[in-house]
């Protein structure tokens, strides 16, 4: 069982920031408002302080980023989306800026859809479209099946549901292809040495020098949620069992959104929860890949837009 649960950790983090990675490179070239112009605000939430940015007007539409990224994340989003909207992108626990703790064996998916949920609560906000990325969609989907009150709506961009996996024909299969691509950085990681620990783990999936072509932008952004990936690989209990049932219980109108160029692992989640959910569309962002909201903002916005529109 221990030895099941430490392969899905290691696939999750392959899987969510090996794809950052893939999209950094176009990261750069994104134009129109920037977050990192904005002045943060501040929340108290669960005994710690959440930084988040918002504009605009309307119905809420709330960000929830994936793994070593933050709320800067958003750029491509803040400028069509917070047109007709109230835009709020948030950093989860043990993200950039927020403090980090001495403590993250309790890093979870469940300990972030608890803060997520309590976010929404405390600043007040009226039933939202909760849209999330690859972790964050995991943290967005426990947040809409256990609150269905605070949801009008839920974009979900591949997550990593990987427990979905056990339920199909190839799940074992890419199971086992994603872990020989896995890197073991928790030594690095113990010795306190974080940009090694990130250096071994993105050369490690995407092959030596890797790491040192990142952009300075994106590799400033990496560095600043380092410790997040640590967090990740010291917890004991990184996201919950799921299953076909669980999936069932979610009620909010759900978009599903695939990268057209994603690895196959995420097709067949989302494939999987497309069966299992009440009520969802699904659409494809076409020359992207997991990273959709950086490498195809404007398709990826068009999509979120013409469905939140509907609900």
């Amino acid at each position: 069982m221990q030895s099941s649960t430490l392969v899905l950790k290691y696939i999750v983090l392959v899987s969510v920031a090996a794809m950052f990675f893939v999209a950094s490179p176009s990261f750069a070239q994104q134009k129109g408002a920037s977050s990192s112009d904005m002045q943060t605000r501040e929340v108290q939430i669960n005994g710690l302080s959440l930084h988040y940015i918002e504009l605009g007007q309307g119905t809420p539409v709330v960000l929830v980023h994936g793994t070593l990224e933050d709320y800067r994340t958003w750029d491509g989003q803040l400028d069509a989306l917070s047109k007709g909207y109230r835009l709020i992108s948030y950093s989860r626990r043990y993200h950039y800026p927020n403090e980090w703790p001495k403590d993250a064996t309790d890093f979870s998916v469940t300990i972030h859809a608890t803060d997520l949920a309590a976010f929404i609560k405390a600043i007040n906000l009226p039933p939202v479209h909760l849209i999330g990325h690859s972790y964050g969609a995991f943290i967005a989907f426990l947040v809409a099946r256990d609150h269905p009150g605070v949801i009008r709506s839920l974009t979900l961009g591949e997550p990593p549901m990987m427990p979905l996996l056990k339920t199909t024909p190839e799940g074992d299969a890419l199971l086992a292809a994603a872990i020989t691509r896995s890197i073991a950085t928790g030594e690095a990681f113990k010795q306190g040495n974080d940009e090694e620990g990130v250096r071994r783990f993105v050369n490690g999936v995407l092959g030596e020098g890797s790491y040192e072509k990142l952009p300075p932008p994106v590799l400033k952004r990496v560095m600043d949620n380092a410790r997040e990936l640590k967090g990740e690989s010291s917890s004991r209990d990184l996201f919950p069992p799921t299953t076909c049932e669980d999936v069932q219980k979610l009620k909010a109108p759900t978009l599903l959104l695939d990268g057209e160029r994603s690895p196959k692992i995420f097709r067949v989640i989302n494939d999987r929860l497309e069966h299992c959910l009440p009520s969802v569309e699904r659409a494809t962002i076409p020359a992207a890949s997991h990273q959709m909201e950086v490498e195809n903002p404007q398709a990826f916005n068009e999509k979120v837009l013409e469905f939140i529109a509907k609900h």
